[in-house]
């Protein structure tokens, strides 16, 4: 009898303790462990368990610990569907983020809304993904294509490269069709026979299909080479461009979505001069004085001795903004939680930023970049100062209004506000 009562007095014990033992709220991150865009999974895994311990050492999300469920997408969109599917299904998680390649995100986020959860972008950068197959589910943390192609398009029409020849190489998936569409009309490039395109498999691209790009660009000579690639896409066609000798005969090379990952893969002889766009880096906050994003990188090169990317910045403050976001709802449940984030505005790493309530689209201010000199770079203690700001855009200017966006959405057939 004695050894009941003493069970049932610890046991009423742990119940009544710290949150520590209350029932662990279930995240999935759906990541690309392996495939072209590893380098940027790997920086959102990183981030993402740093995000962890520091809420769960807080008392995690409203009394109740995170524990994070992880699953890799190989960059696959069928596999990031079967993966959310399972992590909801068989692990009960309240939510999923995760991205890296746009049609992964759109799978992902179709099959979270297909059991009332909540999808979280990290970096998908179409524009599809919170346009035309945007839904009420879907949150994007990053910028999208139209924002990243309108700081970056100002910069090259207005400041370095006005009327001049482009050639675009582009991953054929939604985001390359998206970013390199953002990219004409910003920039003046709508004529295909005067700017041509190579398109260039995704996922699955070879060596080989990067040199037949490559020399058809050749062949063109253009005056800006863009190249619509992302991960060690990017970094493989890159590097062929400056060993050919490509780079050296265009006056500019041009590389939409640029992250430290992808600039540290490459290296510095093949990016210097490389200009970008990017929502993020771990220098912005000592640029503009933001302390939060300061300790944030602080903290990262500690423990992973380098500094955190864009990827790593949004599963870091993803993982926050749902915290905050549950907590002022006051439960899990996913459509109070939606209306929690909608309209919401927050400033964590950088400047304000505010989730849109009619395309929770994350707008942000965006920057234009230029790859340093090589000998910039190596002073660096970690070689990792790759990028100069050009030039850098409100959210507000960048963003597409929600006019246009409502005229895009009934162009495409779909309804003009966003779907449970």
């Amino acid at each position: 009898m004695l050894k009941k009562v003493m069970a049932a007095g610890i046991a009423l014990l742990l119940l009544s303790g710290a949150g520590a033992w209350a029932a662990p709220v279930r995240i999935g991150l759906n990541y690309p462990e392996t495939g072209p865009y590893a380098v940027q999974g790997e920086a959102q895994l990183q981030a993402a368990r740093m995000a962890v311990e520091e809420i769960n050492e807080a008392g995690g999300i409203s009394g109740r610990p995170i524990e994070l469920i992880i699953r890799d997408t190989m960059s696959k969109a069928d596999v990031s569907a079967k993966n959310v599917a399972e992590m909801i299904d068989n692990h009960s998680c309240e939510m999923i983020f995760g991205g890296s390649s746009s049609a992964v995100a759109i799978a992902g986020g179709n099959a979270a809304r297909a059991r009332g959860k909540i999808y979280f972008g990290t970096l998908t950068y179409s524009n599809d993904t919170t346009g035309v197959d945007g839904h009420k589910y879907m949150f994007r943390e990053c910028y999208n294509a139209w924002m990243g192609a309108r700081v970056l398009s100002y910069y090259l029409r207005e400041k370095y490269l006005a009327n001049r020849k482009y050639f675009y190489i582009t991953a054929d998936y939604t985001w390359g069709h998206t970013t390199e569409s953002s990219i004409r009309k910003f920039s003046n490039t709508i004529n295909g026979r005067r700017h041509q395109n190579y398109l260039t498999p995704f996922p699955g691209a070879t060596e080989d299909d990067f040199k037949k790009a490559l020399n058809a660009a050749e062949e063109a000579e253009p005056d800006v080479l863009v190249l619509v690639l992302f991960g060690q896409d990017m970094v493989q066609a890159l590097r062929l461009a400056t060993d050919m000798g490509l780079k050296e005969k265009v006056q500019a090379v041009v590389v939409p979505n640029l992250s430290l990952g992808m600039a540290e893969s490459a290296g510095p002889r093949a990016m210097e001069g490389v200009i970008g766009a990017l929502p993020w880096c771990w220098k912005i906050p000592y640029i503009y004085g933001h302390e939060k994003g300061k300790r944030f990188v602080e903290k990262f090169a500690q423990r992973y001795n380098g500094y955190p990317s864009t990827s790593a910045a949004s599963a870091y403050t993803i993982l926050y903004q749902y915290k905050d976001a549950v907590e002022r709802a006051g439960t899990f449940d996913s459509r109070a939680v939606v209306a929690s984030l909608e309209d919401h505005r927050f400033q964590f790493l950088k400047d304000e930023q505010i989730w849109r309530k009619f395309d929770h689209q994350c707008v942000q201010t965006v920057f234009a970049v230029k790859g340093k000199p090589a000998g910039e770079v190596a002073k660096d203690r970690f070689r990792q100062d790759y990028f100069e700001i050009v030039n850098k855009m409100s959210g507000q200017e960048a963003a597409r209004n929600q006019f246009n966006w409502e005229h895009m959405r009934r162009k495409a057939g779909k309804p003009p506000q966003l779907q449970w």
